[in-house]
């Protein structure tokens, strides 16, 4: 489970991630163009800003560089260990 942060954090489910960014089931619904944080328990915290807002989640994009590559990275290596 991740945490998107906007003025609080709200628990967050990782539907989808790379490096330009993810797609989380939350309820929230920040506005567009807003600035959040996306933190991972084994990824770490990233920057980003709001891309799209649907009934049941968020998509965010990520500065693309080595940061969001190591997190996009550590992210899906944290889900491919956990067992099924």
């Amino acid at each position: 489970m991740c945490v998107l942060v906007t003025d609080t954090p709200a628990p967050a489910a990782l539907r989808s991630i790379d490096a330009t960014g993810a797609v989380v089931e939350t309820s929230l619904r920040p506005p567009l163009g807003a600035s959040v944080s996306l933190r991972h328990p084994d990824a770490g915290e990233i920057a980003a800003r709001v891309a799209s807002v649907s009934a049941d989640s968020v998509t965010i994009g990520f500065e693309v560089g080595p940061a969001s590559v190591a997190f996009a990275l550590a992210a899906i290596a944290a889900d491919m260990s956990r067992p099924a």
